[in-house]
């Protein structure tokens, strides 16, 4: 695939972030029109532009707190900061990402903040288990996170949404109110509005859903761009797959998981995310090296009772 093509690749992608984010805005006004009439509704699309624009984001230093997360400075781990500098000025970033240890035997890293104050999160197995090749992918991946702006779309989503479920939660308190009184006086009861209601939560919550996975889509396609290296995440999500114990699953009892419907992942499928990934040539880059390889950590602090989801990974 050449250059054009992967822009194609992100206009669609943007098209289809647009669509989902337009869904979220009308399923919010609708509600809001249901309930107060058109001022009402105009306050809410009013609402939904400031979201957009002036969406706050959680401090990263507070939420990798609670993951025990430590801050590495670029002493501790010089070769990981090479690549992240070099990732970050092909991707425009303003600021290099800082990085954090995480002690934990889970596959995992994610990313938090914005373009100007991000964190990117590598856990203790995922610097062991991945290689050279595929731990560079994985970085690329988070900064294609970052350089999208994921975190502010994604928290943007999750407020009009639980905005969402608020003013239907209202609607149907004042239905439970009042449609007694109508049945009774015999008052046509606006049924259409009453299934709007009750079902705009859980519209709105798939449409959060289906904009993730767009957006899991979307760093897949930046971080080939980055590094012109398909194969290298493809090979990182395969092995992660593989330490998270779902290959084994498949071969000792592939009947004991049931499937999970995709309208409810938050996350594309391993095998969607491949195939999509071998469907890419990207322009040819200089290739990026963590040789050679070192880690100097601080002792790990107490672990905490407290744990955080909703990041992004």
């Amino acid at each position: 695939m050449d250059t054009r093509r992967l822009a194609a690749h992100r206009r669609l992608n943007l098209l289809h972030t647009a669509a989902l984010l337009a869904v979220l805005a009308t399923l919010l006004s609708t509600l809001a029109w249901i309930l107060g009439g058109p001022n009402l509704a105009l306050a809410a699309l009013v609402a939904v532009v400031a979201l957009y624009l002036f969406t706050p984001l959680a401090s990263p230093r507070l939420a990798l707190s609670l993951y025990r997360g430590q801050l590495l400075a670029p002493h501790q781990a010089p070769a990981l900061y090479r690549v992240l500098e070099a990732l970050a000025a092909r991707a425009g970033l303003p600021r290099v990402p800082l990085l954090y240890y995480i002690p934990s035997r889970v596959v995992n890293a994610f990313a938090t903040g914005g373009p100007w104050s991000s964190v990117i999160a590598v856990s203790e197995m995922t610097l062991r288990r991945l290689d050279e090749r595929e731990l560079i992918a994985v970085l690329a991946h988070e900064v294609g996170h970052i350089a999208n702006d994921d975190l502010r779309v994604m928290a943007f989503a999750d407020l009009v949404s639980r905005l969402t479920s608020l003013l239907s939660l209202i609607g149907q308190l004042l239905v439970l109110i009042a449609l007694p009184l109508a049945l009774l006086t015999g008052i046509d009861v606006p049924w259409l509005a009453l299934l709007v209601l009750v079902f705009a939560p859980t519209l709105s919550t798939l449409a959060q859903f289906a904009l993730s996975r767009s957006r899991e889509f979307e760093a897949d396609r930046r971080a080939v761009e980055l590094t012109g290296d398909p194969e290298g995440l493809a090979r990182a999500l395969a092995r992660i797959e593989r330490l998270q114990g779902r290959g084994w699953e498949r071969l000792l009892a592939p009947h004991w998981r049931l499937p999970e419907p995709s309208l409810l992942r938050t996350h594309p499928s391993t095998e969607a995310r491949i195939e999509r990934l071998l469907a890419l040539s990207a322009p040819p880059r200089r290739p990026l090296h963590l040789t050679p390889w070192t880690l100097h950590l601080a002792p790990a602090p107490p672990p905490r009772r407290s744990h955080l989801w909703g990041l992004w990974s």
